[in-house]
């Protein structure tokens, strides 16, 4: 699937961000400002990881070549990072190259003023040449956003690490600060936040976009730190606490969610995009209190299975963009609006986060699954292209492979099925875009230990 994918990409779109594979060209997009390239850069560690060496060689040539850094257009700081700076990192880690530590130490820096704010908190777009930021048309009142500000963190330290200038980690650790002084409603994280004043600007808090990395990144950064981030670990528990008090709803059916918090009123929906959050609490289940540790095992897979349940009931057996549970279905989407997949992972990671920790068998098999779906619906002839519709057979397709299909979605079906000493969870944290990064040991054994990644081809 990866080999088809890329072949298609690199015949009809080399060099842009994503592959139409419907009308056979590339797309930009505005996302990444000026920056190209973005389904190279995703793929990079996906292709190396998977011995797909001639691939690999030519991406990485790419890079050498083509990749151009000194762009004027206005780019999401947020997927700039977990793309880009992910990428280039997770290559870096993974090969030793120095080409591409050279390139996200340029990028990083250019980074940095989306931090000129007067709390600290980045704004959510930034002109990667002339430095200026905003924030999101969007977002209300100007507000920066959870999961884009709280999504930066992994990264940062890794910049901070390669580069021996501390600026980047405490760039990220002026947020923790920040976040850790003020209020918050019930415990809970709401999604958006005034970089002005550093107050919360509407009370809506949801697992699902909008906040849902921000949580990830907790308790991952605990991990990398291999586990002396103190903070992290105190704010992971203590947001997955309240997360448990206010969110988590169990169904009629006898179905786990996690709902959105609207201002104390509850909105019984849950996002494709929560689903990475069975695994997470999966990985995070040993570090609570010990007495918790199956209690969190439990909800991981109740929330897993829930979103298996998501992709089961629908007709082409992948799931919608947001299922519902109120109005008589239970994990199907109601509105016209919420009933398309673009080819996203995150039911697919939770099934392999669970499946490294339990090694039950069925994680397998709804990995299949998914394979299957994933072959019959979205396999065009020129790609692969996310649907409209889960509930018909009849496919109307997008026209987009999603970088984050090479990204993601296939290498957490790769690892799925490989053996857990393929990028053990013990050495290796993923970003949110699915980029591995090395534990954070002492500084000699991680010198040492980080190019110990053997090519399994």
């Amino acid at each position: 699937m990866m080999k088809f994918a890329w072949d298609n990409y690199k015949r009809y779109a080399w060099g842009k961000n994503e592959l139409r594979p419907l009308t056979r060209n590339g797309h930009i997009g505005n996302m990444f400002g000026g920056l190209r390239g973005a389904s190279i850069i995703d793929s990079l560690d996906t292709l190396y990881i998977m011995g797909l060496m001639e691939e690999y060689n030519d991406a990485k040539d790419w890079v050498q070549t083509s990749l151009d850094l000194n762009s004027n257009g206005e780019a999401s700081l947020f997927e700039v990072n977990i793309r880009y700076v992910g990428g280039l990192l997770s290559a870096y880690y993974l090969t030793g190259e120095e080409l591409y530590k050279s390139k996200v130490m340029e990028l990083g820096e250019k980074l940095l003023p989306a931090f000129n704010t007067p709390t600290g908190i980045p704004r959510g777009v930034i002109n990667l040449g002339s430095g200026t930021s905003w924030s999101w048309g969007w977002a209300s009142a100007g507000s920066s956003i959870l999961a884009e500000f709280g999504t930066l963190h992994l990264e940062f330290v890794h910049l901070s690490e390669l580069s021996r200038n501390p600026i980047y980690t405490e760039k990220v650790m002026n947020i923790r600060k920040l976040l850790n002084k003020i209020e918050k409603p019930h415990g809970l994280y709401p999604n958006f936040l005034s970089p002005v004043s550093g107050n919360w600007v509407q009370h809506h808090v949801s697992i699902g976009g909008l906040g849902d990395s921000f949580y990830e990144y907790l308790i991952k950064s605990y991990l990398m730190s291999d586990k002396t981030d103190g903070d992290a670990k105190t704010m992971y528990y203590g947001a997955l606490e309240a997360i448990e008090a206010n969110l988590v709803q169990k169904s009629p059916g006898g179905l786990t969610y996690m709902a959105e918090w609207r201002g104390g009123i509850l909105d019984h929906k849950m996002g494709h995009l929560a689903c990475f959050s069975g695994g997470m609490i999966g990985i995070g289940a040993d570090d609570g209190a010990p007495e918790k540790r199956q209690h969190y095992l439990d909800l991981a897979a109740e929330i897993t299975h829930t979103c298996h349940e998501s992709y089961t009931r629908s007709a082409t057996k992948l799931g919608p963009e947001a299922f519902r549970f109120d109005g008589g279905g239970e994990a199907t989407a109601t509105r016209l609006s919420d009933r398309y997949y673009i080819l996203r992972p995150e039911v697919i990671e939770s099934y392999m986060y669970m499946w490294r920790l339990t090694h039950d068998p069925k994680y397998r098999e709804w990995g299949w699954e998914a394979v299957e779906a994933l072959e019959q619906h979205c396999r065009v002839e020129s790609g692969f292209s996310g649907i409209r519709d889960v509930y018909t057979m009849t496919a109307s397709h997008d026209n987009m492979q999603q970088s984050f299909f090479l990204s993601e979605t296939l290498k957490y079906l790769y690892l799925l099925f490989s053996d857990d000493d393929l990028l053990p969870l013990e050495d290796w944290v993923f970003n949110t875009e699915a980029h591995p990064l090395p534990i954070i040991q002492n500084h000699l054994s991680f010198a040492l230990s980080v190019h110990c990644f053997v090519n399994p081809k």
